[in-house]
């Protein structure tokens, strides 16, 4: 069995996996949201602080599974700074204390194996991830290595979801709440698609977040937005995200036949990204995959996941030898 430690932002997360059967053995998750949702966004001492509390207590109920480890696996890139260095310390000490393997994971790579938790992955593959750190188009060849078509220049696809929400005086996170409220959205706004018609292949979400902004202040001036008002808001901004994500998309796929093609990150949990990327599979006979909804987010058994795929390739690290790496360097992101 494989223990993975999952601590990249605002999620303390273990699992224990199965090696041999990819039977999830253990798996607890403590979130953060409501520590979070009063400052309308992560605060990253916070999350250390918590990280701190939680992992220790979610550790104790997984130590049944000691015995029969044969590895440890965490995730060491990227993410906060502050919450990696729990998770890792933790995964290191493991290490050295059962005198198991240790395993750095790259939680984005996490993401593409929680689309396969109980198989065999099967590649090649394009990936769209969405989440709330990263936005970016990926080919996987068929012997797994990875390449990134296109990314945002600026925010992520699920933190312009969380930036808009605050901008609206609402909760955090904001994905869920903005999907929410624009169910009961009538057309009465228009936002810009980002890039429309422009032919870099690439993502940019500050000009609509800034649209919507306007839009808000521009309302205020008369009063207190209304209930209906923010619905009409969320409804106009999660249409134009939305296209602006199948837009691009579109483009890849004109320009390259994906037999299968799979969606992951937490904010592939929304179900009108969801409804239009059916519709654009569709249209280019393209098999869709979606990880399931629970395992969407930052979580402990893609990494375990993950992890088992190295532990095959007994691609180890000394645990003196493993490092953090917060930021994303998408020249070497997936080496």
């Amino acid at each position: 069995m494989i223990l993975a430690i999952e601590s990249s932002c605002d999620d303390s997360s273990i699992a224990v996996l199965n090696s041999s059967n990819f039977a999830l053995e253990f798996y607890e998750k403590i979130s953060q949201e409501l520590e979070h949702s009063k400052y309308g966004g992560v605060v990253p001492e916070l999350a250390a602080r918590l990280h701190t509390e939680a992992l220790p207590r979610i550790l104790e109920r997984a130590k049944p599974f000691f015995g029969s480890l044969k590895a440890v696996a965490v995730t060491h890139a990227p993410g906060l700074s502050v919450s990696l260095i729990g998770g890792v310390n933790m995964a290191k000490t493991l290490s050295l204390a059962l005198n198991l393997p240790l395993i750095g994971v790259n939680h984005l790579i996490g993401h593409i194996y929680s689309l396969f938790l109980d198989k065999e992955a099967e590649f090649p593959l394009g990936v769209l991830l969405v989440s709330g750190g990263h936005t970016m188009i990926l080919d996987i060849d068929a012997r797994g290595a990875i390449s990134v078509l296109a990314s945002t220049s600026d925010d992520s696809f699920g933190e312009t979801f969380d930036k808009c929400a605050k901008m609206l005086g609402l909760g955090y996170p904001g994905g869920a709440i903005i999907e929410n409220l624009a169910k009961n959205g009538t057309p009465k706004f228009s936002f810009p698609v980002p890039l429309k018609g422009d032919k870099r292949l690439q993502y940019s979400f500050s000009g609509l977040k800034n649209a919507v902004r306007v839009q808000i202040e521009k309302l205020s001036q008369n009063g207190e937005l209304t209930g209906q008002d923010k619905c009409d808001i969320a409804y106009a901004f999660q249409k134009s995200a939305c296209e602006h994500i199948t837009d691009k998309l579109s483009r890849v796929f004109n320009e390259r036949k994906f037999r299968r093609f799979g969606v992951v990150g937490g904010a592939s949990a929304n179900t009108h990204l969801r409804q239009n990327l059916a519709n654009l599979c569709d249209a280019h006979e393209c098999e869709l995959l979606f990880a399931p909804l629970k395992f969407c987010s930052d979580n402990a058994a893609m990494i375990a996941r993950a992890g088992l795929e190295k532990y095959r390739k007994q691609n180890f690290i000394a645990p003196q030898n493993l490092q953090i790496i917060p930021s994303l360097n998408l020249n070497s992101a997936f080496e």
